[in-house]
């Protein structure tokens, strides 16, 4: 009996019962992942004081990790520099850097808090000056808002949260401390974790990415936001500001938030400026000439030092810099570039999540330098 050519060429049908069931598990799938990142955010947020300094004591171990292996392979005459030795003269160098870094940058705080008191009475007045020419009216209404802000309270704010600087500094020296004692075995508890050491060797190959990619764009930034801070530094010194040094440490410390740091680092010493003068024309000079430097260094000199060490996608960075901005404050700005280096190189290992790394890349070319979990290992020459 020949089958009817209507009834092969019939698409097969679900059932109906079928059909809501599958609906009614992606509904369920659905609900599930957006109550995981709502548990996620919330405790994100909640401990958030904690991760940041964990966050901060990674992004400082990875920055010496390579350090203390290659100081650990050097010899002194027959005798090699055992790991221990290494991780510990890293540690309290490390532990040094930090202590002196807070304490410069609680003074030049100190100094800044003083000298803002100084000039709490004649501020409203200068910033209300600069909206002269749109008539009295519109001058004498800038003057009072200006004048209704409780200059000193904001002030205490910024003195308490700058009074948790050196316990956050201390916390992250303890975990970076737990980091480079558990360093040694770290390759041994990824080859028992997976159980398979081709499996331990890709994913210790994308942490290796990870890491230097990480270390590379600090590395970068770092040359570029000291050459920044200097020249913001001795442009305010020639111009007389007597917020010379912290406009310069605070350009420095700002030029690490991508795209938008630079910007209010050039608005705040040009404001700066006209605080203190209360004349136009060196504000307007200063505002030029120190604009003139951030593009420089960071439209020109920037890219052309980072090259392809990060293909991160603009539009990315400032989505990436507001989210983290607003689950971990200024902290998660400045953390939101390597956290999102990582989570390139990572998404682009697997596959499922690979379409998040092409979003986050700029040409749709994402971090393609550790093997993919998915290739497997080319076989070996049989002698």
């Amino acid at each position: 009996m020949t089958p009817n050519p209507r009834h092969s060429l019939r698409p097969r049908q679900i059932p109906i019962q079928d059909q809501g069931r599958t609906q009614l598990q992606r509904v369920q799938t659905g609900a599930l992942i957006i109550i995981a990142f709502a548990v996620v955010l919330f405790l994100l947020v909640q401990a958030r004081f904690l991760l940041i300094s964990l966050a901060t004591a990674i992004v400082l171990f990875s920055l010496t990790s390579d350090a203390i292996n290659f100081i650990a392979r050097q010899k002194i005459g027959p005798i090699r520099i055992p790991n221990l030795v290494a991780s510990v003269t890293a540690l309290v160098l490390i532990s040094a850097a930090l202590l002196t870094s807070t304490s410069i940058i609680l003074s030049q705080i100190n100094t800044v808090l003083t000298t803002t008191l100084s000039y709490a009475e004649s501020a409203p007045k200068a910033v209300a000056a600069m909206f002269a020419w749109l008539g009295h009216d519109v001058e004498q209404a800038v003057f009072n808002s200006v004048s209704s802000v409780d200059i000193t309270s904001y002030l205490r704010t910024g003195a308490s949260q700058a009074g948790n600087l050196m316990s956050a500094t201390v916390l992250v020296i303890l975990f970076v401390g737990f980091l480079f004692a558990e360093r040694i075995w770290f390759s041994t508890k990824l080859v028992n974790f997976f159980g398979d050491e081709d499996q331990a060797e890709r994913v210790g190959k994308v942490m290796s990415t990870i890491i230097h990619r990480v270390n590379y764009y600090l590395l970068v930034k770092t040359l570029v936001s000291v050459a920044t801070g200097g020249m913001v530094f001795v442009v305010a010194k020639a111009f007389n500001l007597d917020l010379a040094a912290a406009l310069g440490i605070l350009t420095f410390v700002l030029n690490y938030i991508p795209n938008i740091g630079s910007i209010v680092a050039t608005v705040l010493v040009a404001l700066v400026t006209y605080v203190q003068t209360g004349q136009p024309a060196p504000t307007a000079a200063i505002f030029v000439v120190v604009g003139v430097i951030q593009f420089v260094n960071g439209s020109i000199i920037d890219p052309m030092l980072m090259g392809r060490a990060l293909r991160l996608s603009s539009f990315g960075i400032i989505i990436n810099l507001a989210f983290w901005g607003a689950v971990w404050g200024v902290p998660g700005m400045f953390l939101s570039v390597p956290i999102m280096v990582a989570m390139m190189i990572i998404c682009s290992q697997v596959p499922e999540l690979r379409p998040i790394a092409i979003l986050l890349s700029r040409q749709g070319l994402p971090e393609d330098d550790a093997a993919a979990p998915s290739q497997a290992p080319a076989p070996k020459d049989e002698k």
